[in-house]
């Protein structure tokens, strides 16, 4: 699927509003990505890690969808920079830089479980002018071009005022750290009982397009990194959602928020009341555990 009108853009530019010809660009290579999302499907297990803690996984699913991504942008963009989840790095000389998650949901997509997908933002340094996230399980694409609207496919989105907080569906997610996981339940035991339910669905760039669809009221998480909310936080908003990234309390993680216009206040207000904004961005260190006399013994 290609944006109406986005065709190739070179570096001499397009007649073509840059943002959208960006977009053209961004929802084929996410498109081209999602493909070896599914060839690798089921085989994944076989190539774990971890990076940042044991519960945070890298496949070599990841690796080659990045590899494909970085291939295809710099064929289409060269001079552009690219910062990608899994290392990917090129400094950008066009004062465009590509954020790239090249697997949203890695837990889901090791358990066989949906959604995952894949993130794809062209940002400058004012801000992200083009992004595209495509699920591939369900074949959609969520795709926007700043000031120019946002799209599933060919279908415009345009979110609705929304409910009131007591009857919003609201969606979050999880650190992989044990600690802020603690942190996060604490605040939800506050957030749960002031709406109408909450849903973990497990992949950051997904639920926030659900947010610009309608089919979440809102959504929040504290720690999301860029790759995680670049393209989806511009389709929220060009939809006609309200988006923010939130600075933490006292030097904790900054939180994302995103909810339907008419919701966006009143759910701020409810995390501010929750303690949602108040995940440690350091966890503290394990106490050192007392040696026995076996281990005071020199071997």
């Amino acid at each position: 699927m290609r944006p109406p009108g986005a065709g190739r853009v070179g570096l001499a530019g397009s007649p073509l509003p840059l943002a959208t010809a960006l977009a053209g660009v961004a929802v084929e290579v996410a498109e081209a990505a999602g493909l070896v999302l599914r060839g690798g499907a089921g085989r994944a297990r076989q190539s774990v890690e971890t990076k940042s803690s044991e519960t945070d996984m890298v496949t070599d699913v990841d690796r080659a969808s990045e590899a494909l991504v970085a291939r295809l942008l710099a064929a289409r963009r060269p001079d552009d920079g690219l910062l990608g989840e899994e290392g990917a790095s090129r400094p950008s000389s066009s004062g465009i830089t590509w954020i790239v998650d090249p697997l949203d949901g890695t837990t889901n997509y090791l358990y066989g479980l949906h959604p995952s997908g894949v993130s794809v933002a062209a940002a400058t340094a004012d801000g992200v002018l083009a992004g595209a996230v495509h699920d591939p399980w369900r074949a959609e694409t969520f795709w926007a071009a700043a000031g120019a609207g946002a799209w599933v496919g060919t279908t415009p989105l345009r979110r609705r005022p929304g409910p009131l907080l007591a009857s919003a569906l609201v969606g979050t997610g999880f650190a992989y750290d044990a600690h802020r996981r603690a942190a996060q339940a604490a605040a939800l035991r506050t957030v749960l009982p002031a709406v109408r339910d909450i849903r973990r669905a497990g992949a950051a760039a997904v639920d926030l397009c659900w947010v610009a669809a309608g089919r979440l009221d809102g959504f929040y998480e504290a720690g999301l990194q860029p790759w995680d909310h670049a393209a989806a936080l511009l389709v929220v908003r060009e939809a006609g959602g309200r988006a923010d990234e939130l600075p933490g309390r006292d030097g904790c993680l900054p939180t994302v928020v995103a909810a339907a216009p008419g919701l966006f206040d009143p759910l701020v207000s409810l995390l501010e009341r929750a303690g949602a904004r108040e995940v440690p961005a350091v966890s503290p260190r394990r106490p050192r555990q007392p040696r026995g006399p076996a281990q005071d013994r020199p071997s």
